[in-house]
């Protein structure tokens, strides 16, 4: 496939002249065990030994979705190392975390480095200096110039879990020659449903070079230490209605809360855990609820959860699977308000029942055959969500039905996990 070189040398020269915006967001972004420099493409060292494969992901969602894919190509290529790339500060740390979980021979073959950002010369330094032996871009992150790099360079690029939401693929139309610049330089598009197919195809993807796989996010497994955990939080809270709003954006707490104060009138030992989605809006949070009138305790400050305390706080990173595993019932935020949703999924594979709002467009594959499951309910309102939350509780036999059979979609749904590998093996396998 070639493409004009004019669309990512004027997308380039747009970066350039952001560069002092820019600037600004390394220094916020950055995690004290970094070197900012990495966002240049230098102090990447050490890295984990060749042969290596590359693997990117945005952030915490993308990091969590990909779990499976790291730990299976661990598993299925014994003889390569790994190294993971986030963009933000808060998916470092996840991958930190991951990494932290995993056995001392894995822990040996997988790093995490910051990616660079996307100038045409930290780019080529990237690729130069670690050289992958494949490329692995995790569902949209298309960057022009790192693709253009892998190109030069040799590099097999695959897109992996692809997708492009209605919203995203509206956007992506007016950068076409751009996005059709960048999609020239990927070797194999997985996709993980048709219609995302063919927006990739629509924005310039070769369809001889797409093939739909399914959705990894399907793939996620009982994560066991986090239910270990869930079964303490049980024990010390004792027998009291939980429910857990997860992944919750600004401007969402407010209206859980309302919601929350309905629930306490039918059942006044309910307890809320609150898990803002992002860390920055921790303290933000506490001091909103605390200046409602709310008691709440906080997990980062190790504070117990008594009889008084009305909503826990979920202030720590990686722990969600852990707290939606406390809980009854399980709300997935940003879908109250209108920012597309957030993964349903991580609830539904530990047995929970599962709400949100009416804002699903990010997750709208995955939520469909949870929604014809009737294991994922929506509310448009704080009166509705009370509302379900007082059924759950009244009805416990229903509720733990209803989460019975998420758990059965999700395993009825498996399998791209295998069309995924297999396809990367052949890309390893072939040359470039």
């Amino acid at each position: 496939m070639v493409a004009p070189r004019w669309p990512r040398l004027a997308y380039s020269a747009a970066l350039y002249g952001l560069a002092p915006l820019i600037g600004w967001r390394i220094w916020r972004e950055q995690v004290p065990t970094y070197s900012r420099l990495q966002r240049l493409g230098l102090r990447l060292e050490p890295l984990p030994p060749a042969p290596r494969m590359w693997l990117h992901c945005a952030s915490v969602g993308e990091i969590r979705a990909a779990r499976p894919l790291i730990e299976g190509l661990l598993a299925r290529f014994p003889h390569h190392s790994l190294l993971l790339t986030t963009m933000t500060a808060t998916g470092a740390q996840q991958a930190q975390a991951l990494i932290a979980e995993q056995g001392a021979t894995d822990q040996s073959r997988l790093a995490h480095r910051f990616l660079p950002l996307d100038f045409p010369g930290a780019a080529k330094r990237f690729v130069a200096r670690v050289q992958p032996e494949l490329a692995l871009l995790f569902e949209t992150e298309l960057w022009p110039n790192l693709l253009h790099a892998c190109h030069r360079q040799a590099v097999p690029v695959a897109v992996v879990n692809g997708r492009l939401s209605p919203r995203a693929f509206s956007r992506y139309q007016r950068l076409r020659p751009l996005m059709h610049s960048a999609l020239a330089n990927v070797t194999w598009l997985a996709a993980k449903s048709s219609e995302d197919a063919e927006r990739f195809q629509a924005l310039g993807s070769a369809a001889d070079a797409t093939t739909v796989v399914g959705s990894l996010k399907f793939e996620q497994a009982l994560p066991e230490k986090a239910l270990e955990e869930s079964e303490r939080l049980l024990h010390a809270w004792g027998p009291r209605p939980v429910w857990v709003a997860g992944s919750t954006r600004d401007g969402e707490e407010a209206l859980l809360l309302s919601a929350h104060r309905q629930l306490l009138t039918r059942f006044p030992e309910a307890l809320l855990v609150l898990v803002p989605r992002h860390p920055q809006r921790f303290d933000e949070v506490a001091e909103f609820c605390e200046g409602e009138g709310w008691s709440i305790s906080r997990r980062s400050l190790q504070q117990p959860v008594t009889a008084s305390t009305q909503v826990y706080l979920g202030d720590t990173l990686g722990e969600l699977s852990a707290l939606y595993g406390a809980g009854s019932v399980a709300y997935v935020g940003g879908s109250l308000v209108p920012l597309g949703g957030h993964n349903v999924l991580e609830p539904a594979v530990l047995g929970k029942p599962v709400l949100c709002g009416p804002s699903l467009e990010n997750f709208s594959d995955v939520a469909e055959p949870l929604l014809a499951a009737k294991t994922l309910t929506v509310v448009a309102t704080p009166d509705d969500l009370a509302n379900a939350l007082a059924d759950a509780f009244t009805h416990p036999a229903r509720a733990q039905q209803a989460g019975e059979a998420g758990k059965a979609v999700i395993q009825a749904q498996r399998g791209a996990l295998a069309r995924t590998l297999t396809g990367i093996e052949q890309l390893i396998s072939t040359p470039c």
